[in-house]
């Protein structure tokens, strides 16, 4: 029996449409919504973890590409330059897909679709190959970056808002960790004496087996509703756009490094690529653990103070890769990336939890209380995230055209960490200016969005 309210949710094993779903009913959560929701849950994060394999799939695949294959240290910049350029701007409509198709239907679908890159890439590897068709190849890889905006679009509308922040947490670390994940599989590899497309042929399966699983165990809800209104309101808030600003820092950085990382200690220290591999998967692994507990943090502390001396560590670690860099200290410069790393996956937490704060901060000044209040956050932040997803993941193009431009200009990446360095205290000093900084009694409380203020409920979720 279901409790006032409630209405019983369908056995769906074969994915069909539920109809009713209220999550905040406690009665509906408890009997059935849990269990339901859950199940959804853990087939998502299978397929958006495979997405984030395969979207940071040449950041290895280059590693196996050797003078044999006629290609530059530029040329393999610009190559995963593009395919993170593809993943950034395919988030915005994959934010929306899920309201269009169905969460379950999308995620069929988005996981079918990882076979097109991986098959061609399988096609395409080979010495002789022209640089062109590697980068037509590359682009269709971006695809994969898509899968974390409609699978965290998809996850959140199945959750209530006490646990949002746990679900959303353990969707976006579990995708994150398809970085370290295929560049792990790679060192094995790479150290068993195999090719790339040993390890093409390991995914192909794999993106199977995601597409089958979320036709069985999956579901559509029937109340999620494609809100265009909101994302236009969305676009219009300055706050989405500083925030996707300083994600820019966090995720960018996060991604962006995951590719480069790699090539860097190839071309700077000169690093085979099974010696590159052993360590370039430690720092995506480290980062994407970590991001769960930059939310607890920011859940605990505020998350504009958690990311503002993020931004200090940051900076650190960067100023003392510029130092390794120019003495050639190669333990050095690795334990520092290492550590960017940790605190890009840290800083990716705090941020991403400052969205919904922000608007439920919103919503309290605009007069509206309660469930007013919380709906009107839920609308506006569930838009904006992914534009501030998108955004975000932008900062890895800029990352890798910035190591291109430092290796062609200086043959080293000391350049380009210089500008990561500045880019990292201007993010300081936008977190501190426009959601830490006192302001007079005359300001209005609707310019007063910071997110340490323990009345955000739907922040601390």
């Amino acid at each position: 029996m279901t409790g006032p309210g409630t209405a019983p949710v369908p056995p769906s094993k074969g994915g069909r449409w539920i109809q009713h779903w209220d999550p905040e009913n406690e009665t509906f959560w408890k009997e059935t919504g849990e269990k339901v929701a859950r199940r959804n849950l853990f087939f998502s994060v299978l397929s958006e973890h495979i997405g984030f394999s395969i979207w940071t799939l040449w950041s290895v695949l280059v590693l196996f590409m050797g003078p044999e294959y006629g290609l530059t240290p530029a040329d393999k910049f610009m190559l995963t330059s593009m395919v993170t350029l593809v993943g950034a701007v395919v988030r915005v409509p994959y934010t929306f897909a899920v309201a269009i198709f169905g969460g379950r239907n999308w995620t069929i679908i988005s996981a079918a679709l990882l076979l097109i890159p991986t098959c061609a890439a399988f096609a395409v590897m080979e010495p002789g190959t022209s640089f062109s068709t590697f980068l037509l190849v590359g682009l269709l890889a971006g695809i994969g970056g898509g899968n974390f905006a409609s699978s965290m679009t998809n996850i959140n509308a199945f959750f209530p808002l006490r646990k949002k922040g746990w679900a959303l947490g353990l969707n976006a670390g579990g995708g994150n960790i398809g970085v370290p994940v295929i560049q792990l599989a790679a060192l094995a590899i790479i150290g068993a004496g195999g090719g790339p497309r040993v390890l093409l042929g390991i995914y192909i399966p794999l993106i199977l087996v995601a597409a089958v699983m979320a036709a069985l165990f999956m579901d559509n809800l029937e109340n999620v509703k494609n809100d265009t209104g909101a994302a236009k309101d969305a676009a219009r808030d300055a706050h989405t756009w500083i925030m996707s600003f300083l994600y820019i820092g966090t995720f960018g950085s996060f991604i962006g490094y995951s590719f480069a990382f790699g090539q860097v200690l190839q071309n700077q220290f000169g690093r085979t690529p099974l010696e590159a591999a052993y360590v370039t998967f430690i720092g995506p692994l480290l980062g994407s653990l970590i991001r769960p507990l930059g939310g607890w943090l920011a859940d605990k502390y505020g998350g504009a103070k958690i990311s503002l001396w993020n931004y200090v560590g940051m900076g650190a670690a960067t100023a003392i890769l510029i130092g390794a860099s120019m003495e050639k200290s190669l333990a050095l410069f690795t334990a520092a990336f290492v550590v960017l790393f940790v605190l890009s996956g840290l800083g990716n937490g705090s941020t991403f939890k400052m969205i919904p704060g922000i608007f439920q901060n919103k919503a309290l000044a605009r007069g509206l209380e309660g469930e007013a209040a919380a709906a009107y956050g839920r609308r506006l932040s569930g838009a904006s995230m992914g534009l501030i997803g998108a955004v975000g993941a932008l900062g890895g193009v800029g990352i890798n055209l910035a190591f291109r431009q430092s290796f062609l200009s200086y043959g080293s990446g000391t350049g380009a960490f210089v500008a990561f360095l500045a880019f990292y205290a201007v993010c300081f000093v936008v977190t501190w200016a426009v959601y830490l900084r006192r302001t007079a009694p005359r300001v209005p409380v609707t310019t007063a969005t910071s997110e340490a203020k323990p009345q955000l409920s739907y922040a601390e979720v």
